[in-house]
């Protein structure tokens, strides 16, 4: 019987003897045919060469071939050619993208390192004081007063106050020719104050009794800003006290009176000046003038006979009180210290809560029912205090009319006075809800279902934006409330309000760690003590390294939290480092 194939079920053939050879010849023929389709040159294999990756000539042709470094072997650089600044245990860089990129590491490529907008340049103003030595010294030191609460109140509307002196008016190549006129003492006055003003670059010129003391809304502080002025300008109800206008408009101004040997009717620059010189723009009020003829009509409560310095020092006392009442009547809803996690959180806004009160409280003031000149129907607030308040879980309301204060906590220092641990391990971590406080603080704003790379997002805006920063402040929760607070504001912040038996906080629960029940200041006590315990481990302390690591897995837990807190500390120090260094200069000048 035959055998059949498995696969298809046929009879295998066999090759007899006489088939055998043919086949062999077949195939043969096959595979010469085949050879002679070949190439006669087989190719080289591919060298290694072939497989490394492709470098750009450039970079590499003046670099020693025993000091190349191949790609692979490169650090990361950082996108950012720029300097790392570094202050107070924060370090940042600054890049345009900051306030839309969810995690600064992203960009810095470095966990500890924040991404913050770039600083806005601060519009010049200019000061002439003349420091005459023939005055007495409680009258320099009133005038110094003075000038110290005119930087502070145009600082904190962002600008760069600057005192000029005899000194630059001496450097103007214009000088000598003042000294060959002949004019009254007013008018030499005014020329040396312009003199020093074109040594600068122009921009405005304004006399210390001349304040930032307007409206939320008001338009003349973003176009003054803006330092872009098309020729001099005045304002009618600022006389000469303030002028603006280009350094080429100054310069000229200065050229056309200094050619006329003899001017005794005039008794400024702009008097002096064609009527076509000076633009006046008629807006009436448009900034705080403490003129004497306005001190003499509406406080002459301030003056003291025969005593000049007195006057001046209860005019400074006046000024910041108007300071203050503005920027309370800015915000009728009073100021908030957002509370979102209630439970444990008094020691934490401890600082931020006396902070409040301060900027609620009424000040002693020479004239408390007084307004500022150019604000008569102000709310003063001896007759409309401020009211401050910090209900359980107070959380962040994007509203105009009120003033926030924030404080934010790193994830570490929250995980443990929140909830009241001495420590914390791997499982406690990762059964834990993420993002707990930056949650709970937009809830209200930006509601539930949004991602934490939002919140994180529209939080930076809340702490650097322009538009939202006007209406809050934010500060980490293992600092002391910066020094510099009344520079922020622009006014001299009460340590103690005036003691008119009224209560300023409508949360009398809230009080100081001294006025609580023995209970209650047990538990704060507690929460103080886990705080700065917490703050070893948030600042590295050397002696609890350990715990660093077990720091690093919260922060990578509640990654959005821990950005929130870097931002804001990096901000704060950045704030701060700012007007240092602008001091230095200022002091060296």
């Amino acid at each position: 019987m035959l055998k059949r194939s498995w696969a298809r079920g046929k009879p295998l053939s066999r090759l007899g003897p006489r088939r055998l050879p043919a086949v062999l010849v077949v195939l043969a023929i096959l595979a010469i045919l085949l050879l002679g389709s070949l190439p006669s040159k087989a190719p080289a294999l591919p060298s290694y060469s072939e497989f490394e990756p492709k470098l750009p000539s450039s970079p590499v042709k003046d670099v020693p071939p025993e000091k190349f470094i191949p790609p692979s072997q490169q650090q990361p650089q950082l996108p950012l050619q720029q300097k790392i600044n570094k202050y107070n245990g924060s370090s940042w860089l600054t890049d345009e993208r900051s306030l839309s990129t969810t995690y600064s590491s992203s960009v810095t490529l470095d966990d500890e390192r924040v991404l913050l907008p770039p600083l806005k340049a601060r519009q010049p103003i200019y000061c002439y004081y003349d420091t005459d030595k023939k005055k007495a010294k409680d009258e320099r030191d009133a005038e110094s007063e003075l000038l110290l609460t005119w930087r502070r109140a145009w600082w904190a509307q962002g600008f760069r106050p600057v005192v000029l002196s005899a000194a630059e008016a001496m450097n103007n190549s214009f000088y000598d020719q003042l000294q060959k006129m002949t004019s009254n003492s007013e008018l030499r006055r005014d020329l040396m104050r312009w003199l020093a003003w074109d040594t600068m670059d122009g921009g405005i010129l304004s006399e210390f009794t001349v304040l930032p003391i307007v409206p939320q809304q008001e338009p003349l502080l973003p176009f003054l800003r803006t330092g872009t002025f098309p020729s001099l300008m005045k304002w009618t109800d600022l006389d000469n006290a303030f002028i603006v206008g280009p350094k080429a408009d100054v310069h000229s101004a200065l050229q056309s009176i200094l050619k006329v040997a003899h001017m005794q009717e005039a008794m400024s620059v702009t008097t002096a000046l064609s009527d076509t010189a000076v633009a006046v723009n008629n807006t009436s009020n448009p900034l705080a003038y403490y003129s004497p003829k306005i001190v003499e009509t509406k406080y002459a409560k301030l003056i003291k006979k025969d005593d000049r310095a007195g006057t001046l020092h209860n005019l400074n006392n006046l000024i910041n009180y108007h300071l203050l009442v503005t920027w309370q009547n800015s915000f009728p809803d009073g100021i908030e210290v957002i509370k979102p996690h209630p439970e444990h959180a008094t020691a934490m806004l401890a600082g931020a809560l006396e902070l409040a009160k301060s900027l609620a409280s009424c000040p002693e003031s020479p004239m408390l029912s007084s307004c500022p000149p150019n604000l008569p129907k102000c709310y003063p607030c001896v007759a409309s205090p401020m009211a401050v308040t910090t209900l359980p879980r107070l959380r962040f309301r994007n509203s105009p009319h009120v003033f926030t204060i924030g404080v934010v906590p790193h994830p570490w220092s929250f995980a443990l006075v929140n909830n009241l641990r001495e420590s914390i391990n791997v499982t406690w971590i990762v059964e834990s809800p993420r993002d707990t406080w930056l949650s709970a603080v937009t809830q209200a704003y930006l509601g539930s279902g949004v991602t934490s790379s939002r919140r994180v997002v529209r939080f930076k805006e809340l702490v650097a934006g322009e538009a939202d920063s006007a209406h809050s402040l934010w500060l980490p929760a293992e600092d002391k409330i910066p020094s510099d607070m009344e520079w922020h504001f622009g006014f001299t912040i009460p340590e103690k309000g005036m003691d008119d038996g009224k209560s300023r906080s409508p949360v009398p629960a809230e009080r100081l760690l001294k006025d609580e029940e023995p209970d209650k200041a047990k538990e704060i006590a507690h929460e103080q003590a886990l705080l700065d315990r917490a703050k070893q481990v948030v600042m590295m302390s050397k002696s609890f390294i350990n715990r660093t690591e077990m720091r690093t897995s919260l922060e990578a837990w509640n990654m959005a939290d821990t950005e929130a807190w870097r931002f804001t500390r990096a901000f704060n120090a950045r704030r701060f480092s700012e007007r240092e260094e602008w001091e230095k200069t200022y002091r060296q000048r």
